[in-house]
């Protein structure tokens, strides 16, 4: 059996935001149980030169949706990064998955050697579709979603395992 480009990213970025949705509704709920100011859950950080926990929320919607966007030659749409609390954090998600839920698997299949241009900060990286997706975009999804996941189980928050991976 052979996966396709579609099969490789949108399904995997939905599962993976979905996980991050139930990751910040035990967040709230942790939050709200032991009368913690959200804020406080929000601006936490792993260590002081890393994002905190609401900026990594942000990249990884950012990441799956561009990525995404990108692999099937469409315009990703624009959130401002303006979340304040954890719902509004889960809203910004379940709206990236709303967005991937709208791509197609033949608007994104046969991109492995599309070239993919983006600009970070003042440099432009060039991939072929494959590399893009494997070695830029889903790494990058694991590691922000990773690193939320690790910021609000330092803070306390009861997560395992199973809130990361998710159901199958």
């Amino acid at each position: 059996m052979i996966i396709s480009m579609y099969q490789a990213s949108v399904p995997v970025f939905i599962h993976t935001l979905h996980n991050l949705v139930g990751i910040l509704e035990k967040g709230a709920t942790y939050a709200e149980t032991k009368k913690i100011d959200q804020y406080v859950l929000l601006n936490s950080r792993l260590f002081p030169d890393m994002f905190p926990l609401s900026k990594q929320v942000q990249i990884a919607s950012d990441i799956a949706k561009r990525g995404a966007a990108q692999l099937a030659g469409a315009e990703a749409p624009k959130f401002e990064d303006n979340e304040t609390t954890l719902p509004e954090l889960v809203d910004r998600v379940q709206k990236t998955i709303s967005y991937l839920d709208t791509l197609k698997p033949e608007q994104i299949d046969g991109s492995e050697d599309k070239t993919i241009t983006i600009t970070q900060g003042d440099k432009s990286l060039s991939f072929e579709g494959m590399p893009f997706l494997l070695y830029f975009v889903l790494p990058n999804v694991y590691f922000h979603v990773t690193t939320t996941y690790d910021i609000l189980r330092h803070c306390g928050v009861e997560l395992g395992k199973k809130d990361f991976l998710g159901k199958r």
